[in-house]
C-alpha cells in the first residue's frame, strides 16, 4: 500500500510517498501563486518519479499553511503534529522539535511515540521566521544557504539591538552602508535569530534530544548558535529537514488508512 503527504507551506511545498516505513519518492518546490496548484505540482513530481497517479495512493494527508487548499487529499492535519511525528519516526529518541517555517516558528514538545504534548508558537514577527532570514539575505546578496556559512569565518559579529523585523533591516542596510563584512554581518543576523527561538523554547518543558527541522535546518549559522546557546547537539535526520512535515503527514496516513 501506498500513502501520501503533502506539506504546503508559505515559501514551499513538499511531498513524500511511503510505502511501509520507507519513501520511496519526494519533492520540494517554490510555492507558485497558490496553494492548489502547489500542491497539484509537487505531488505530480513525487508521483511521476515512479510513474504513478493519484489513484495508486491509498491515503494522503495534507499538512502546513496552505493545507485546507489542498482539493485531493484525503484528511488535513497541522504541521505541529506532522513535523512532530516526521522527527520522532526518523529517531525514536527525539522528544522536542524546532521547525522555524516562513511564516512562523514553532518549538514542539512530544511524547515516546511521537504524539504531541505541548507546543509553543511565534506568529506576530516576521523576525522570528524563514522569511526574516530570506530578506536579510536577500539584502546582503546571498543565498539562505550562504547566509549560514558565511556567518561561520566571523570573528566580529554585528550586534542587531532591534527584534523588529523592519527596524532590524533598517539596521542591516547601515552596516551594509559603513562596510563592515558581509560575514560579520550574517553572524549578527543568524545569532539574532537563534536568541529569539530560545527565548521560546524557556516558555515549554522540553527533553534535551531535540532536531531541528524546515528550512532554517540547513542554516549552519543558526543551527550552531541555537546549539551554543541551548547547551546541546541537535540530533542528526537521514531524511531533507524540509520533508520532515510531508514525511509526518504521510506516516498519519498510514495510520489513518489501518482505522478505517
Amino acid at each position: 500500500m501506498l500513502f501520501g503527504g503533502i506539506d504546503i507551506g508559505s515559501l514551499t511545498g513538499k511531498a513524500v510517498i511511503m510505502e511501509g516505513d520507507e519513501i520511496i519518492s519526494s519533492s520540494i518546490i517554490l510555492v507558485k501563486r497558490n496553494p492548489v496548484l502547489t500542491s497539484e505540482l509537487v505531488y505530480t513530481e513525487a508521483l511521476s518519479k515512479l510513474n504513478l497517479t493519484p489513484d495508486d495512493i491509498n491515503f494522503c494527508v495534507g499538512t502546513g499553511y496552505g493545507r485546507e487548499r489542498i482539493p485531493f487529499i484525503n484528511k488535513s492535519l497541522s504541521e505541529i503534529s506532522c513535523h512532530g511525528k516526521g522527527a520522532n519516526f526518523l529517531n525514536n529518541d527525539i522528544k522536542s522539535v524546532i521547525d522555524v517555517g516562513g511564516q512562523d516558528c514553532k518549538v514542539i514538545s512530544i511524547d515516546q511515540k511521537g504524539e504531541l504534548v505541548d507546543f509553543r508558537m511565534n506568529e506576530k514577527c516576521a523576525a522570528g521566521t524563514g522569511r526574516y532570514l530570506e530578506i536579510m539575505a536577500d539584502l546582503l546578496g546571498l543565498s539562505l544557504t550562504e547566509l549560514g556559512t558565511i556567518s561561520l569565518k566571523s570573528k566580529s559579529p554585528i550586534a542587531l539591538s532591534s527584534e523588529c523585523s523592519i527596524y532590524a533591516q533598517s539596521e542591516v542596510l547601515n552596516y551594509i552602508s559603513r562596510k563592515i563584512k558581509k560575514q560579520d554581518i550574517a553572524a549578527g543576523i543568524n545569532y539574532a535569530m537563534a536568541k529569539r527561538v530560545q527565548k521560546m523554547t524557556e516558555k515549554i518543558s522540553l527533553s534535551p534530544e531535540f532536531a531541528i527541522t524546515g528550512g532554517v535546518a540547513k542554516n549552519a549559522g543558526v543551527v550552531k548558535n541555537l546549539e551554543t546557546l541551548l547547551n546541546l547537539n541537535f540530533q542528526p535526520l537521514s531524511v531533507d529537514s524540509q520533508l520532515i512535515g510531508a514525511l509526518g503527514a504521510a506516516i498519519f496516513a498510514q495510520s489513518y488508512s489501518i482505522s478505517k
